[in-house]
């Protein structure tokens, strides 16, 4: 599953209010939802995980980032079951 947004990842707060903020370049599905990050919805995060779909989020907006992903380079952050 993409995930286009407008941040190249998943991160522990929100990078464009704390500049502290962390990027994640791999997690888990049970540690977003542990952590609350507000990725996405967690109903949805819940049926990524239930049907062990790999989720990649990634930003639309950085020019050549899909084409990137499509052709597996390590772009954004990557959510797995382990």
């Amino acid at each position: 599953m993409l995930k286009a947004t407008k941040v190249d990842g998943i991160y522990s707060a929100d990078p464009f209010k704390d500049a502290k903020a962390m990027r994640y370049d791999r997690i888990t599905y049970d540690e977003a939802l542990a952590r609350k990050l507000q990725v996405m919805d967690a109903t949805a995060i819940v049926m990524c995980r239930e049907h062990d779909m790999p989720l990649k989020v990634f930003n639309i907006n950085r020019h050549g980032d899909l084409v990137r992903v499509v052709h597996g380079e390590n772009v954004g952050t990557t959510v797995v079951r382990e």
